[in-house]
């Protein structure tokens, strides 16, 4: 099956990877920290990388044609488990903020560190478009 490599102008170039895949119906969201167009890790904590993060991945799921709706898995890697849990209910907000109440499959996984040392958080995930 040909693919379609997604990667929004309005993101960081990538090097070496794609921000998304499409394989037919299905999105494959590559891992997205909170890097801001000018690839600086946002300032703030972690509610506010989550908002970037998230929106990140929401940009390349619109690229290539789908909605926060068609999402089917989300994975959240974190360094600091604990944090995301005390900022729970603010990530939750940003989350209905962002894509309403439709809930994924989801995983959250504590990590030692991401790829920038300034990443508190990595959202990867998965959708099935609408036929």
């Amino acid at each position: 099956m040909a693919h379609q490599i997604i990667n929004p102008a309005s993101l960081p170039q990538p090097s070496g990877y794609a921000h998304g895949v499409r394989a037919g119906q299905t999105v494959y969201l590559g891992g997205q920290t909170a890097l801001d167009r000018d690839m600086q890790i946002v300032p703030g904590g972690i509610v506010e990388q989550f908002r970037q993060a998230f929106s990140n991945v929401l940009v390349t799921l619109a690229e290539a044609g789908g909605k926060p709706s068609d999402l089917v898995n989300v994975t959240i890697y974190l360094t600091d488990v604990d944090d995301y849990i005390a900022h729970g209910r603010d990530i939750g907000r940003v989350w209905r903020e962002m894509a309403g109440y439709d809930y994924p499959a989801t995983a959250g996984i504590g990590v030692t560190r991401l790829w920038q040392k300034e990443a508190l958080i990595e959202i990867q995930g998965i959708a099935v478009l609408e036929g």
